[in-house]
């Protein structure tokens, strides 16, 4: 699973239009580009929202579930740099997979990694759809929802490949998904993904 360069990854994100929906002048993201390092991921803030009908897997497009209208308030819960900004070292988390992210995000801080941030599987899903495999796909718990007493939401979101069941509808089936786990669930068919580092571009 490798990223296309980080040039043919701004220029993806042009075409798409995601520098406008980032709020972010084209020739930014193509400086930030110029100046990263080789096998990263192009991150910009785009809202989740807007992100998620860009993906494709095939003919199929993306979308979030009927349930998480809310998405665009899932923040980072580690620390992110100004975007645009690059994360180094993408991991899906297969190793993780069947283990919940309360157990696996201590041990992937342990190993020095940090938690994959939302915004950050939108655009790896954006710019290497072969990342979603039926029954491989993955967690990013770097992103939550603060209530308003302080203390977190018990979701996590999620991406995976739409069984095309219940409210999703068959015309979606192997449409890629954002959705939602719960934090202390375990899934046979999601890892947890994390990345080495990330730096400003």
């Amino acid at each position: 699973m490798a990223l296309p360069s980080l040039t043919d990854q701004a220029e993806r994100l042009v075409r798409l239009g995601v520098h406008d929906l980032a709020g972010i002048p084209a020739d930014t993201l193509h400086e930030a580009a110029a100046a990263g390092p080789p096998d990263a991921l192009l991150v910009t803030p785009a809202p989740a929202s807007r992100l998620a009908p860009l993906l494709r897997v095939g003919d199929k497009q993306g979308f979030v579930v009927e349930d998480m209208t809310d998405v665009d308030h899932f923040a980072p819960t580690v620390e992110v740099p100004r975007a645009p900004y690059v994360a180094v070292g993408l991991d899906r988390g297969d190793a993780f997979a069947n283990r919940t992210p309360e157990e696996s995000v201590p041990e992937i801080l342990d190993a020095g990694r940090s938690p994959l941030t939302l915004a950050e599987g939108l655009h790896w899903v954006l710019q290497d759809p072969d990342v979603l495999e039926r029954n491989l796909c993955f967690m990013t718990p770097g992103s939550r929802l603060r209530r308003g007493n302080g203390t977190y939401d018990a979701r996590t979101p999620a991406l995976w490949l739409s069984n095309g069941t219940g409210r999703d509808g068959r015309e979606r089936r192997h449409a890629p998904k954002l959705g939602w786990c719960w934090w202390g669930n375990r899934h046979t068919w999601l890892g947890i993904a994390s990345c080495e580092r990330r730096t400003h571009a």
